[in-house]
């Protein structure tokens, strides 16, 4: 025989994000946020991040990114651009770059982009050259001809991935200062994958090849 049906009030809190205030005694921890630990923490953050200060997050973070990068061009301020930056958030990027307008959609990032570094370039060329300094390769990914296979390319340690605005792709002058232009095999009907989509595929792809395997202890 079944049970009661649980209480809209049961249901809610099975849902709610995150943990309440921590039971006194706090634990000493210099990492920990004492209003976090008095009010709880609500955040889009793993549990071993819970009650940490965001700055503690970020180091913390820092100590382990991967050394990927990618780079968005913000033409439209295109809603996808914060999906894309918490991606690269899940996979541990290093950083990520805005390219053309200096302000964009942070909505679909879902607070992620506080614990990224950021940099902003104003035009293609600008994040050329910061390419070069730095020995970095851009590494475009759009579906356009002439574009070679993801899978079967071999993307280097020290890449960019860049990605252009739903819809119109890459800008030519963006793809202009890119090494290579790599497109995900489709085998459907659709013309073109979301631009998020294909992001997180992208990433996925790198870390797949540079990033430690799993199980291993990198924290």
């Amino acid at each position: 025989m079944a049970g009661p049906e649980p209480s809209e009030d049961a249901t809610a809190a099975a849902r709610t994000v995150g943990v309440g205030p921590h039971p006194r005694p706090w634990p000493q921890d210099p990492r920990l946020d004492p209003a976090l630990l008095e009010g709880g923490d609500r955040r889009n953050v793993v549990d071993r991040y819970r009650y940490w200060r965001r700055e503690a997050i970020v180091a913390d973070l820092d100590r382990r990114r991967h050394s990927l990068h990618v780079a968005i061009e913000n033409l439209e301020h295109d809603a996808n651009i914060g999906s894309i930056v918490r991606t690269a958030n899940a996979f541990a990027v290093e950083a990520f770059h805005i390219v053309g307008r200096r302000r964009w959609n942070r909505r679909g990032a879902m607070v992620t982009d506080r614990y990224q570094h950021e940099l902003h370039h104003p035009d293609a060329a600008d994040l050329g050259d910061w390419a070069r300094r730095e020995g970095r390769v851009l590494i475009a990914i759009d579906n356009v001809p002439g574009s070679m296979p993801l899978e079967t390319a071999v993307l280097p340690e020290r890449a960019v991935l860049v990605f252009g605005q739903e819809g119109p792709g890459i800008s030519a002058e963006l793809l202009a200062q890119c090494r290579d232009v790599l497109a995900i095999t489709q085998y459907g009907s659709t013309r073109s994958l979301n631009v998020a989509a294909a992001a997180a595929i992208a990433m996925h792809t790198w870390v797949g090849v540079h990033a430690p395997a799993p199980g291993t202890d990198v924290l």
